[in-house]
């Protein structure tokens, strides 16, 4: 928790949960991305957090952002950037709106298939398309492997279809899986994208950009390699499958640029055991899955959590939200240990939340408003 946070938090009116983001941490890592990959340009995954004070701020840095629907890039053009540092970067377009952010001046597009270029090709004529090709995600705690892309012997088809449909076949995209802390993981994926470029190329097609994807990691429990050590990683698999003729290339970081910018706070509704035996407490607070913290789903992001009494004696405890849904259970296969000094009414502080929650939270599912967002 920054000094900033914790001021804040200390003066704020209540009023339930809340996260709160600290624009120097924002900064921050984009300098430390722009940084580690000097000749790539950023494209901030808008999806990670959308509040218009982060868009501003990053608009302002000069970066570009990748967005996943016309809302998105209209809060992007809202934010001061222009339409040339943005990216649709959805593959699944309802051709009207692809047609929309044509007219917004969006020109860069994502595919994965033949029928989506069909999309694009009638509503935004000679665009430039990217092709997203399927990866394992192998290491990532929130793999992306399964809805999005293709196998890469379809894309250089794919690619090749775009062409002839009058579309700029620009390049290949992938994604490593979020939360990705294996720094060589790129290696594959950039094999896979050489090969294309090279099948292209014998098809008397060239392209130009590998868009790297997001995966970047926020810390929550574990210590992350910092953003140096992905570019040391990136740069030698792009060395190594492209030799001297390194493509354009971009990222798209969310959760590593804002995941650690933020911090909620909630407070215990109640703990209860379900029998007098039980040797686990039930910790309810009035924030869960459906107040943001969905990314607890399978318990595949486990957030630190801090609390008054920390240093006290702890124990084993189920965490749960305020919902009368079942589901609404945030980590019970494995026990959160927390003070046995804990009380109703306490409040509990759930770190590196900046990403990802305040766009998971439903609008008054159960009749609980929408997580609050504070930016300063």
């Amino acid at each position: 928790m920054t000094d900033r946070i914790r001021e804040f938090l200390r003066n704020r009116r209540e009023d339930g949960p809340c996260v709160v983001v600290d624009l120097d941490v924002v900064r921050a890592n984009y300098n430390a991305f722009a940084r580690a990959l000097p000749d790539t340009r950023v494209f901030y995954a808008v999806k990670a957090n959308p509040a218009p004070e982060v868009l501003t701020l990053l608009a302002e840095l000069g970066s570009s952002f990748d967005c996943a629907s016309v809302p998105e890039i209209q809060m992007v053009l809202a934010a001061g950037a222009t339409a040339d540092r943005i990216s649709f970067g959805n593959t699944i377009k309802k051709e009207r709106d692809i047609a929309r952010a044509f007219q917004l001046g969006v020109r860069l597009f994502a595919v994965d298939c033949e029928e989506e270029v069909e999309k694009v090709a009638r509503a935004a004529a000679g665009a430039k398309v990217f092709c997203r090709i399927l990866c394992d995600g192998a290491g990532a705690e929130w793999p992306l492997s399964r809805k999005f892309g293709c196998v890469p012997e379809m894309a250089v088809d794919v690619l090749e279809h775009a062409h002839r449909k009058g579309l700029v076949a620009y390049g290949v995209s992938f994604h490593v899986g979020s939360q990705q802390k294996n720094v060589e993981a790129w290696d594959s994926a950039l094999a896979s994208a050489s090969a294309i470029f090279r099948a292209c190329a014998d098809r008397g097609i060239h392209l130009s950009l590998v868009n790297l994807g997001g995966g970047f990691p926020a810390r929550y429990l574990q210590d992350v390699p910092a953003a140096e050590a992905y570019g040391e990683a990136i740069f030698r698999a792009l060395s190594r499958h492209f030799g001297n003729a390194i493509p354009q290339t971009i990222i798209e970081p969310g959760r590593g640029m804002v995941g650690a910018a933020g911090m909620i706070e909630a407070e215990v509704v109640l703990i209860s055991k379900k029998s007098a035996e039980d040797e686990v407490r039930w910790v309810y607070l009035d924030i869960g899955k459906f107040g943001g913290l969905a990314e607890t789903m399978e318990e595949a992001i486990r957030y630190p959590i801090r609390t008054s009494h920390d240093g006290d004696a702890v124990e084993p405890c189920v965490l749960a939200g305020p919902t009368c849904d079942s589901a609404d259970v945030l980590y019970e296969k494995t026990p959160v240990m927390l003070p046995v000094s804990l009380a109703i009414g306490d409040k509990v502080l759930i770190e590196a939340t900046g990403a990802y929650t305040t766009t998971y939270s439903a609008v008054a599912f159960n009749g609980f408003d929408p997580l609050r967002s504070y930016v300063i």
